[in-house]
C-alpha cells in the first residue's frame, strides 16, 4: 500500500468530521466558559469527552492517556477522566482480521500458523492483539494496526493542535508547543511496527542481565510494517496482584523499576508509556513488557542532567540546578522560575533523598503528585509560564506513570539505594559508548 494511499485524503476527511466535533465542541465550551463566563460543569463535560475518545479507537484515544499524566497539560478534571481510558477498545471482527492479514501476508496467510484465533486477545489504541501458534508450535501474540491509522494520525494530531492551543489562550502557565511536537513525533513512530521490533531487540539487549524483566522476541518472517508478531508471554494484568503479600508487590516494583531505569541510566533511553496494559505480572514477580511503540532516546547529556539536578537539590546547590535545567533545554529562566520547577523536582526526587523504606508518595492523594502539580501551575501562570523541552515530555510522562504503578502496588521500597545502586560509578562518556553500540546492534536511530 503506498504512502497516498494510506494517508489518502478521504481517511483524514471522515477523521475530521468524527474527530472534530468532540474537539470542536471541548473547545467552543472552554472557550465560553472563558470568554463569555458561561458556566460549565467541567466534571459532566470531562466524562463525555472520555465517552466520545473511548469509543473512537486511534491516536486521539492514546495522546488522552498520555496527556493525563503529565501534570496540568489538561484541566485537573479532564485529566481524571481520562487517565480512566484502558487498552479495552471494542475489536474490529474476523471480517476485517482476514482482510488485514490477507494484505500483510498474501492471500495464503492462515498456512503459515497452526492456528490463528479469531477473537482479540487485546484491543488498543492503534491495534489489536491474536493469540497464534507458529508451524514450529510457537506460542505468539500478532499485533494487527488498524485501517487508515496514518490518516488517522494526522487528522486527530491537527485537533490536538487546536484543543492545546485553546487550552493555552486561557492558561499559559504551560506552553504546548513542544509537548504537541514530541507527541507528534512518538505517535508517527507508533505506526511503524519494523522500528518498534528493532525497539523491541534494542531493549532485549539492555535488559539481557535484567532476570526479573522479560522481552518478546519479534518473527520477522511473519511481520511488516503494519503486523508485528513475537513470542507470547503469559502473565496476569498489574492490577491483579495489588492484593499479593507485601514482599511479593515490593518484589514487583523492584523489576519494574530496574526494567525503566537500567536502559535509561546506562543506555541514555526510555520506554515512554508505562501504560497498565503494557505489561504483565509473572507468578514470579518477574514482569514482561509488551509495547515497544513508544521508546525515546535521549543524548547523553541529558542523562547527566538528571543526576546533576539530584546532586543540586540533595546539596542546595543552584548553580548545578540552573545548568541542569539549561542541559535539559529550558530557556529564558528566572530565579523566582528555577525555584518554582524546584518544587516539582523535589517532589519527584523526594524518594530519592532518604535512605529508607518508603512507599513512592507518603501523602493522602488518590492522583501522583497532583498537589504538588497543582502549586507549580499556578505558581508558573503568575510567572508568565515556561516551555518545556521536548525531551522533558515524557520523561516526566514515565516518572508519573511508574510513580502510579507504585502507589497502585503499595510497595514500600528503599528507593534512595535502587538509585545510587543504579548511577555509582556513572560516566557521561562512558554511557555514549553504550548507547551508540547498542543502537547501532538493533538499527535504531540516535537521539536528533
Amino acid at each position: 500500500m503506498s504512502e497516498n494511499e494510506d494517508n489518502r485524503f478521504g481517511g483524514r476527511a471522515r477523521r475530521y468530521v468524527q474527530v472534530g466535533s468532540r474537539v470542536g465542541a471541548l473547545a467552543a465550551r472552554l472557550a465560553g466558559e472563558r470568554y463569555l463566563g458561561l458556566k460549565l460543569d467541567r466534571a459532566e463535560h470531562a466524562e463525555g469527552l472520555k465517552q466520545a475518545l473511548g469509543g473512537l479507537k486511534g491516536p486521539l484515544m492514546k495522546v488522552a492517556q498520555i496527556l493525563a499524566t503529565i501534570p496540568d497539560a489538561l484541566p485537573k478534571e479532564y485529566a481524571e477522566e481520562l487517565q480512566q481510558l484502558q487498552s479495552n477498545a471494542p475489536a474490529m471482527g474476523w471480517l476485517f482480521v482476514k482482510r488485514r492479514m490477507a494484505a500483510e501476508l498474501g492471500p495464503d496467510w492462515r498456512s503459515r500458523f497452526a492456528e490463528f484465533g479469531q477473537e482479540a486477545a487485546a484491543a488498543a489504541s492503534l491495534g489489536q492483539v491474536h493469540r497464534a501458534t507458529g508451524k514450529d508450535g510457537a506460542e505468539l501474540a500478532c499485533k494487527l494496526q488498524y485501517p487508515d491509522m496514518q490518516s488517522a494520525v494526522e487528522a486527530d494530531l491537527k485537533q490536538l493542535k487546536l484543543a492545546m492551543s485553546v487550552y493555552e489562550r486561557y492558561d499559559k502557565a504551560i506552553s504546548t508547543k513542544r509537548i504537541y511536537e514530541e507527541l507528534s513525533a512518538r505517535l508517527r513512530e507508533e505506526l511503524d511496527y519494523e522500528l518498534e521490533a528493532r525497539h523491541m531487540a534494542l531493549y532485549a539487549d539492555m535488559l539481557a542481565d535484567e532476570l526479573g524483566v522479560h522481552v518478546p522476541q519479534a518473527v520477522p518472517e511473519l511481520s511488516t510494517r503494519r503486523l508485528l508478531t513475537m513470542n507470547w508471554l503469559e502473565g496476569s494484568p498489574l492490577l491483579s496482584v495489588t492484593g499479593h503479600d507485601p514482599e511479593f508487590r515490593n518484589r514487583v516494583a523492584l523489576n519494574m523499576f530496574r526494567a525503566w531505569y537500567v536502559p535509561f541510566y546506562f543506555y541514555g533511553t526510555i520506554h515512554g508509556d508505562p501504560h497498565l496494559g503494557n505489561y504483565s505480572v509473572r507468578p514470579d514477580g518477574s514482569v514482561n513488557l509488551l509495547d515497544f511503540g513508544c521508546v525515546r532516546v535521549f543524548k547523553p547529556s541529558f542523562v547527566e542532567g538528571v543526576i546533576d539536578l539530584y546532586k543540586a537539590l540533595r546539596d542546595g546547590d543552584e548553580e548545578l540546578a540552573v545548568h541542569a535545567y539549561t542541559i535539559w533545554g529550558f530557556e529564558n529562566l528566572t530565579k523566582e522560575k528555577i525555584d518554582t520547577l524546584n518544587l516539582w523536582a523535589r517532589f519527584v526526587y523526594a524518594p530519592l533523598m532518604e535512605d529508607r523504606e518508603r512507599q513512592i508518595q507518603e501523602t493522602n492523594s488518590g492522583m501522583y503528585g497532583r498537589e504538588v502539580a497543582e502549586k507549580v501551575h499556578a505558581e508558573l501562570r503568575r510567572l508568565g509560564g515556561v516551555a518545556p523541552p521536548r525531551e522533558f515530555v515524557l520523561m516526566d510522562r514515565a516518572a508519573i506513570g511508574l510513580g502510579s504503578v507504585f502507589l497502585h502496588l503499595k510497595a514500600e521500597v528503599n528507593w534512595y539505594r535502587l538509585f545510587h545502586e543504579m548511577i555509582a560509578g556513572f560516566d557521561v562518556r562512558e554511557l555514549e559508548k553504550r548507547q551508540a553500540t547498542a543502537l547501532k546492534a538493533a538499527k535504531v536511530p540516535a537521539a536528533a
